[in-house]
């Protein structure tokens, strides 16, 4: 038995690992301290921060209305929803109440941040070497790209849409949105059953079997939770935005067999259950202001507030402290991918290495969204 350290894109290690043009964190900042007997990992230590990204002191070095710009910056496939889980914690240390058609668009931009980084996670995983399909051919980009154009056409930014405001949103909807949004429900549709076969294809059974017990033991969230059997999801179980007024539509996708292959079947199944979700936001969404007005310099009173919101990889909260000044006095972020990743130890031992893109892709992280 050897130790071996196993790494992601430039990641420096013994073994890289590669997970593809199209993963979010291919491009590395992630290690795992393996032993390894033969071909198979006997054990795995994951080694997280490699960034020194220092995102909650950076948001404790800026005034409240400064720290949204820097707030979608952790996980940048989930963007809108880190903006507003901030906002939403800000919110509450200063008493406002925003207006309801802000809380719907809001929610709407959750979802719509939902559905892409999902999907781009799904079609990274239809590209995992060696036998995965080439990702100039990835089933899913087409529909990831229309979100995105959703996400444009209403906040100007793809990545980093900086749409939230304390008190409501930067921007309206635009007239023509529900077209958009019409759009990219289609294409969805259309092309999740090729989404889901190349993911078979390239994802073997079995592999990286998380148990109900330890999926609860190292808390992770959204899919890597639900495929272990916890049926868990922030929307339907602590409702906030408009999700109290959704919960006919709300639907949340388990499973049972708690492996890689299953991880990704319910992120898929969940984003096409979250169309019907995405539709009846946008029908609902009812006229009126989008923010409120706010005095020049935002002081909050001492306290402190936390707001969680479910991420495509799932829960992505935000406590914030104050002290009666500017700025934060101390910000604590809870972001999905540190879990996830934390859990990787207890599920790895006896995978091959042949299949270690396959299982460690499929513990859903941002390399970003682990370093805070």
């Amino acid at each position: 038995m050897t130790e071996t350290t196993v790494g992601t894109g430039m990641a420096p290690a013994d073994i890289t690992l590669d997970l593809g043009d199209l993963h979010p964190s291919g491009h590395g900042a992630l290690r795992l301290r393996c032993h390894v007997e033969g071909d198979r990992v006997v054990s795995a230590d994951p080694e997280p921060g490699l960034l020194h990204r220092g995102t909650e002191k950076l948001l404790e070095a800026r005034d409240y209305r400064q720290a949204l710009m820097l707030a979608n910056r952790h996980d940048w496939l989930g963007a809108a929803i880190s903006e507003i889980a901030l906002a939403s914690a800000i919110e509450e240390l200063l008493g406002i109440e925003v207006p309801e058609r802000a809380v719907w668009l809001r929610t709407l931009l959750c979802e719509i941040s939902r559905a892409s980084a999902a999907l781009l996670h799904l079609a990274g995983a239809a590209t995992l070497p060696p036998r995965g399909v080439a990702p100039a051919r990835a089933p899913g980009i087409a529909a990831r790209e229309a979100w995105l154009r959703c996400l444009e056409t209403m906040t100007g930014g793809r990545v980093h849409p900086m749409v939230a405001r304390i008190g409501g949103l930067a921007h309206d909807a635009p007239a023509d949105w529900g077209d958009h949004i019409a759009h990219a429900i289609a294409v969805t549709r259309s092309e999740m059953p090729a989404l889901r076969e190349a993911i078979d294809v390239a994802v073997p059974e079995g592999i990286a079997v998380l148990s109900r017990a330890e999926a609860a033991r190292w808390a992770v969230g959204g899919p890597v939770a639900r495929a272990s059997g916890l049926d868990e999801d922030l929307r339907r179980d602590v409702p906030t935005l408009a999700y109290p007024d959704l919960g006919d539509v709300v639907r949340v996708i388990t499973s049972d067999e708690g492996d890689a292959r299953a991880r990704y079947r319910v992120l898929a199944e969940q984003v096409l259950a979250d169309l019907e979700v995405i539709a009846t936001c946008w029908e609902r969404v009812p006229e009126g202001d989008i923010d409120v007005r706010l005095p020049k310099v935002v002081r909050a009173p001492e306290g402190s507030a936390y707001a969680c919101l479910e991420s495509a990889m799932g829960p992505s909260g935000a406590y914030v402290v104050s002290t009666g000044g500017v700025t934060p006095w101390r910000v604590r972020l809870r972001t999905a991918s540190y879990a996830n990743v934390q859990a990787m130890g207890a599920a790895l031992p006896g995978t091959a290495l042949a299949d270690m893109p396959a299982a460690v892709g499929s513990f859903l992280f941002v390399a970003g969204d682990l370093d805070h």
